[in-house]
């Protein structure tokens, strides 16, 4: 009878002897804003439709004040699960709550990076990072690092993905 399989307490989503480091908490914000950018102006309408047209528009704010009150939870969850970090030979993303996900991304393979922040984000003083490889299905995105640590983060990526493609 073969053997059970030893478990050394590594998971596929917290591979041993890698530690994650968090992105910024200011996302959290920053998805706050853009979620009530959207949902705000739906439940004015709705009040207002509620007020002056029919009673059935209740249903509508009711339902928009569900979704804003599911995004309250939503969202800091979200954020505090998105992390990185940077191993010897690639750059490994998690992300998810119920539906996670581990994207790694070997150093060689990388093309190019992508520093981006829109308004919002400029607000908070935080940036995203796009990593680009010659297959489109293994993009890597990491939204939410401070500026600092997305301008270092770019360099060093760039600089390991130069030595990495040299050593082929």
């Amino acid at each position: 009878m073969p053997e059970p399989a030893r478990t050394t307490g590594a998971t596929p989503f917290e591979p041993e002897g890698i530690e994650f480091t968090p992105v910024s908490s200011k996302l959290t914000q920053a998805r706050f804003i853009i979620a009530g950018i959207v949902a705000v102006p739906a439940l004015i309408a709705f009040l207002v439709l509620a007020l002056l047209a029919s009673p059935w528009w209740w249903i509508g704010v009711a339902g928009v004040v569900l979704v804003i009150v599911w995004l309250g939870w939503l969202i800091p969850r979200q954020v505090r699960a998105l992390g990185y970090a940077e191993a010897a030979d690639d750059l490994v993303i998690r992300r998810g709550i119920m539906f996670r996900s581990l994207t790694i991304v070997p150093y060689g393979r990388m093309q190019y990076v992508d520093v981006s922040e829109g308004p919002i984000a400029r607000m908070f003083s935080i940036a995203s990072i796009e990593l680009h490889t010659a297959s489109a299905s293994t993009d890597a995105t990491l939204d939410g690092l401070p500026r600092s640590e997305a301008s270092r983060l770019r360099d060093r990526l760039t600089a390991r993905g130069e030595t990495q493609l040299a050593g082929l």
